[in-house]
């Protein structure tokens, strides 16, 4: 398992501190492209937090694109860190659109016709 700490001293959120570690993990090359990660209630135990913080943190980072969840082969790194923040922006994007009254396929439309 790749190292990951968190400081329960630190003001921003255990998840997010759990999330903010496995980004780096991913970004230094600890965790690469495919690898499997442990299993949550595994990372909770070595971490010394409860198994719902790992997994809000582990959803963050799939709702990112760094992870992919996939039933019976657990949770793998799918994607870099810059591949999330460009996910992120995206949803971004894809939000703010939404309430200015265009739907995801006009989005995608206005995209292909940027030059």
């Amino acid at each position: 398992m790749f190292a990951v700490k968190v400081d329960r001293q630190d003001p921003l959120a255990l998840h997010e501190q759990v999330a903010a570690e496995i980004r780096r993990a991913i970004a230094e090359g600890e965790a690469t492209l495919g690898e499997r990660l442990p299993l949550a209630k595994d990372m909770a135990a070595v971490l010394g937090v409860n198994k719902n913080t790992v997994l809000r943190a582990l959803h963050i980072l799939r709702e990112e694109g760094l992870l992919e969840f996939q039933r019976g082969r657990g949770i793998t790194v799918a994607g870099s860190p810059q591949r999330g923040v460009v996910t992120k922006r995206i949803r971004e994007l894809v939000e703010f659109c939404r309430t200015q009254g265009f739907q995801r396929d006009d989005v995608i439309q206005i995209i292909r016709e940027l030059p």
